[in-house]
């Protein structure tokens, strides 16, 4: 074949293909969209009348709101080290749960039926909001913080346990042959040819989980379950505006605390 008909068969440009299809599929498809979208709007039922008279409303609860009172600090104080306690020792059993779920639920190092256990458990403990899991605590164990505990404990060991599972299922399998073909048993592998592949992952994602934590232990106390949120749904429900005030600034503090110490962990990390 010629240098001309290389070049005559080659194309000009190159172009991404695309998901939809053609350029008909992509407007049928923006269409339905659109469709779909006005459709949902139209069947929520929104009484306009009532979002209106709710405005001066909020506006008035924002303006108690302003200035906010720190007086009772050590109140405050009180809630967010509960807060920080909380996230802090459900990330730790989290992760001390989420070893064995993890190795369970790896396709190329559990069995068959100990996979599909373990994925199972997976699924179901991802499927519902860690406040829903956190009000089925508080009818179990009453209000306080052991149900904020167990609720971010069960989450944790969920969430790490998947990202564990997906690592190790994605590591390069050379050294686990290696390592086996020495005649090393199962654990030795383990320690010698999984860990150092996925432990990097595996603190970064511990890393996030415990700023994940510090966030969420703030939403389950609204339920009940301990800390700074129940602390805070107290003082709405006493229309104590001012005192709210100065929760929520607190927890926007620590939150961006939580932020700034993950960015700066991952980077060491690196």
């Amino acid at each position: 074949m010629t240098a001309p008909s290389l070049s005559r068969a080659a194309p000009a440009d190159w172009r991404a293909p695309s998901i939809f299809g053609g350029p008909g599929r992509r407007l049928a498809l923006l269409a339905l969209l659109v469709a779909y979208l006005v459709w949902s709007l139209s069947t929520l039922n929104v009484d306009t009348a009532r979002v209106l008279a709710g405005l001066p409303r909020a506006w008035t609860i924002l303006e108690r709101m302003v200035p906010p009172d720190f007086t009772r600090w050590q109140i405050l104080l009180t809630g967010m080290l509960e807060s920080i306690q909380i996230a802090i020792a459900a990330t730790i059993v989290g992760a001390v749960l989420a070893v064995p779920l993890g190795i369970a639920a790896a396709a190329n190092l559990a069995p068959r039926p100990l996979y599909l256990v373990a994925r199972g458990l997976m699924v179901v403990g991802r499927t519902f909001h860690e406040v829903i899991i956190a009000i089925f605590f508080v009818k179990l164990f009453g209000f306080g913080p052991v149900a904020g505990l167990l609720t971010l404990a069960f989450s944790s060991a969920i969430f790490l346990g998947k990202m564990l599972a997906e690592d190790i299922e994605n590591m390069k399998p050379g050294p686990v042959e290696a390592v086996r073909a020495t005649g090393a048993g199962f654990f030795q592998t383990f320690y010698c040819a999984v860990v150092p592949q996925v432990l990097v992952k595996t603190l970064g994602v511990l890393i996030y989980r415990l700023d994940s934590n510090l966030r969420h232990s703030t939403v389950i106390g609204i339920v009940g379950a301990g800390g700074i949120g129940q602390t805070l749904s107290a003082s709405f429900s006493r229309y104590d505006f001012d005192f709210a005030s100065a929760i929520l600034l607190t927890i926007a503090a620590l939150v961006a605390f939580g932020e700034w110490f993950s960015d700066w962990a991952r980077r060491r990390l690196r």
